[in-house]
């Protein structure tokens, strides 16, 4: 059922438990947010549980709105300009959806007022550096998953993604490059050739293509900030991680190669 103008007014709109004016658009399998221009921005909750919305996009401006309620949908994506639409967000659940890469987040960076988040139930939960990412990444968020977020856990997502001068690691950068592998037409289609592979923020010292995805792997594989570290040095350094091999190696076998 498509979110029309006419669903929207005749959905339930009322003060909910905690004195803010709620829209209740449970459970009409709507697939895509659309047409909420016609709520007038008159509410600080939009229930939209129970749906089948895809992408978490396609909002008007709606500067009252502070809670989203979207748990049981089958949400892939994200809009880079979620915050511009939604500049006071403060809680959005998103459980039981299909978000899988913590990069698929990326746009929650941007929501500066967002305090209160759940993802319980997506894949994405499953990544290692998951919580840790959030943290670092939207310090502005207080709980994540019904957990409160310690200072302690800051503290350890400041030094596993963030160098003394200020700027993303290494590890950092690489959950920043995993893209999702969700469809979408026309995606990918130049990769073969090389034209749209994503460029690499690590130092490559000559390394090709293929070395550098082991050594972001590696790190990705990482299971403690101490083995994140001593990667990075390696790196900086200009070794690759379980080859032995240095800067001046790179290229001699292609040479050789070609002598022949």
């Amino acid at each position: 059922m498509k979110l029309t103008p006419e669903l929207i007014e005749r959905s339930l709109s009322y003060i909910n438990s905690v004195k803010d004016r709620e829209l209740d658009l449970r459970g009409n399998k709507i697939p895509a947010i659309e047409n909420l221009g016609v709520t007038k921005d008159l509410n600080d909750t939009i229930d939209l549980t129970d749906n089948d919305i895809r992408v978490l996009g396609n909002f008007p401006l709606l500067r009252r709105v502070r809670s989203l309620l979207l748990a049981n949908n089958r949400i892939t994506r994200i809009d880079p300009q979620i915050a511009e639409f939604l500049p006071n967000l403060t809680t959005l659940v998103l459980t039981n959806n299909n978000i899988t890469e913590i990069s698929d987040l990326e746009p929650l960076a941007e929501c500066k007022r967002l305090k209160y988040v759940s993802l319980l139930d997506n894949p994405v939960t499953r990544k290692q550096w998951y919580r840790s990412w959030i943290i670092w990444k939207i310090p502005s968020v207080r709980v994540l998953d019904f957990k409160r977020v310690r200072d302690v856990e800051r503290k350890e997502a400041k030094q596993l993604f963030e160098t003394a001068k200020g700027e993303p690691t290494s590890l950092a950068r690489s959950i920043s490059e995993t893209v999702s592998k969700t469809f979408e037409p026309g995606e990918g289609m130049a990769a073969a050739g090389g034209a749209n592979l994503p460029k690499s923020n690590l130092p490559t010292l000559g390394m090709s293509i293929e070395e550098q995805a082991k050594i972001r792997e590696a790190i990705r594989n990482a299971k403690t900030l101490e083995e994140v570290s001593r990667l990075e040095t390696l790196l900086q350094s200009g070794h690759i991680p379980g080859t032995g091999r240095q800067p001046g190696d790179f290229g001699q076998g292609e040479n050789e190669e070609m002598e022949e």
